[in-house]
């Protein structure tokens, strides 16, 4: 049992004596050996950016998709594994479906980021399940205000609200992300990596 966990990394309810849950920690290494994904606030709707690595020429372009739309006014990004982030996504979208069907409105963004951020929570407090290996950048946009937002969800279940912000691979590398926004300002619609999914319109 020799390692960096000594034993300790076999349960997700398992503290080592320094207070460290060594399960949690490997789902966020898992988001950080992805590819990079970025979201900003903008005035009309919030862009993600995500870095897709091509991991065969014989790939069907558009099936190793990192963005997905949650219902009209929203949209997400994800790094880390993809088949994780996939039952996320289809979380997300029962929540928002579950609310307009209970209250016939959409979903507010911060109910919808904290209903996240506790399903992936609950993934941590069990012996038998693991953490989802992969971060969420959810991006909403107030049906009645047209006010943009933007929410990071890491693999613990923690919460937090942004104007800017990426995941996984070398996220503080980026300088700057203003300087980020004002490139896909001047290109947008060129090329294909960047895709707006969240508009007031």
């Amino acid at each position: 049992m020799a390692g960096t966990g000594a034993g300790y990394d076999l349960s997700v309810t398992t503290f080592s004596p320094d207070g460290r849950v060594f399960q949690v920690e490997y789902a966020g290494k898992a988001v950080e050996n992805s590819g990079t994904t970025i979201a900003i606030c903008c005035k009309d709707g919030v862009v993600f950016a995500a870095e897709k690595f091509l991991l065969s020429k014989m790939l069907v372009p558009g099936t190793n998709k990192r963005i997905f739309p949650v219902h009209r006014h929203a949209g997400m990004s994800i790094a880390g594994l993809v088949a994780d982030a996939r039952q996320l996504v289809s979380r997300a979208r029962s929540e928002s479906v579950q609310f307009n069907t209970q209250y016939n409105e959409e979903i507010p963004p911060e109910i919808l980021a904290e209903r996240l951020g506790l399903f992936m929570h609950a993934y941590t407090l069990y012996g038998s399940i693991r953490p989802f290996g992969a971060a969420l950048l959810l991006g909403c946009v107030e049906k009645d205000t047209k006010v943009p937002s933007l929410f990071c969800i890491d693999p613990s279940g923690m919460v937090f609200k942004y104007t800017g912000t990426a995941v996984g691979k070398g996220p503080t590398s980026l300088e700057a992300l203003v300087h980020v926004a004002k490139i896909i300002h001047k290109a947008r619609g060129l090329p294909s990596i960047l895709r707006q999914v969240v508009c007031s319109s």
